[in-house]
């Protein structure tokens, strides 16, 4: 993988991010692990493989999507109905028609983002999630549900005040519990502000934050911020090891041949599944028909996988196996830097060309 080790440490010296991690794999075994950079550039230190990233919107997927996964396997609720049932205050909104599926589809309605973290700061950290569910509700449609895709941090957040109500606990508890437990304590995990059990780590700065400084070991993300670090669209923090662990256990599932099962091969080839009316799986993102982060090469038919706006990523090839993990700190120290948009997919065919050479050099 000569290639694309070259590729990473041009990343960091052409300004693509300070620092990074890539992992590639294929099944239960791991192909090629590089660790480039600094994860501060004010402090020097460098990027190693227990580094923990802020894995910003890759919260969607591996935390949000989880938890209603969890709750179908509990026989909870049902994708295909409204989300009024568990919310009684949408069908007042006129939003009755808006499903767990259209949410984590992107196809509700709702706008793809809202600063609602300028409203939430004025008030005292007690009464945020009140707010927020209160201004959810509210937030005018742009139009009717099922119609469009638009992808919605707005629709992820009103999907974690749902979650919330039918789990009877905060989102980041129900994932940490039932979910991520012991096998990937401290390699997923939510950090809330005034956590005083907040795990020791390295953490890869992101931005300079005028308000807030630079960011290490705080979600950068400000509508999560204002809601004390967890939100249904981000405020999720991981290593790469973490974040493999999890697709290597979703992706056996899938396939059938996991060791134990946390959902089922049912429900997880649903969630993994385009449905006929939207752009995107369920929860998860595909490879976009041109353009696409994930390169050439991924089979966008068998493909699922996540961007995070810090410079975070997964892509999963389900027919063969293969996952490609890179994470970044590339808004450190600023969001405007967004080189990254055409390294990934260059990174991403490197990957995919070097894995086929190899199997052919197996033959």
């Amino acid at each position: 993988m000569q290639e694309v080790e070259s590729l990473m440490e041009r990343g960091v010296c052409e300004g693509v991010f300070p620092g990074g991690v890539l992992l590639v794999a294929r099944g239960n075994e791991e192909l090629f692990f590089k660790a480039v950079g600094v994860a501060n550039l004010y402090t020097g230190i460098p990027v190693g493989r227990s580094t923990v990233f802020d894995l910003a919107s890759l919260t969607k997927p591996l935390a949000t999507t989880l938890a209603v996964m969890r709750l179908i396997t509990e026989k909870k609720i049902d994708l295909s109905a409204p989300l009024a049932r568990n919310l009684p205050e949408l069908a007042e909104a006129r939003k009755s028609e808006i499903t767990w599926r259209h949410l984590l589809c992107h196809t509700s309605g709702l706008p793809a983002y809202r600063p609602f973290y300028r409203r939430l700061l004025n008030l005292a950290e007690a009464d945020r999630n009140a707010e927020m569910r209160r201004l959810l509700i509210a937030e005018p449609l742009l139009h009717e549900a099922g119609s469009k895709t638009v992808y919605s941090d707005v629709g992820f957040l009103l999907l974690q005040s749902a979650v919330e109500v039918v789990a009877g606990m905060p989102l980041d508890r129900f994932v940490m519990e039932t979910i991520y437990g012991p096998r990937l304590a401290g390699d997923l995990f939510f950090i809330r502000h005034r956590d005083k059990n907040c795990p020791e780590r390295l953490y890869a700065a992101t931005e300079r934050c005028p308000a807030r400084g630079v960011l290490n070991g705080i979600v950068h993300d400000e509508n999560a911020f204002a809601l004390g670090g967890v939100g249904g669209h981000a405020g999720l923090f991981g290593t790469v090891d973490g974040v493999y662990r999890l697709l290597r256990q979703l992706m056996a599932e899938h396939a059938g041949n996991a060791s134990s099962y946390w959902f089922g091969r049912a429900i997880v080839s649903h969630f993994f599944s385009k449905p006929a009316d939207a752009e995107r799986a369920v929860g998860f993102d595909v490879p976009s028909p041109e353009g696409s982060s994930s390169g050439r090469y991924f089979d966008r038919h068998q493909t699922v996988g996540h961007l995070g706006f810090t410079g975070t990523s997964f892509w999963m090839e389900l027919g063969e196996g293969i996952s490609v993990i890179l994470l970044t700190n590339r808004i450190h120290p600023s969001r405007l830097n967004e080189r990254i948009k055409l390294f990934r997919p260059a990174l991403h065919d490197a990957v995919i060309r070097c894995v086929k050479s190899m199997d052919r050099k197996i033959l």
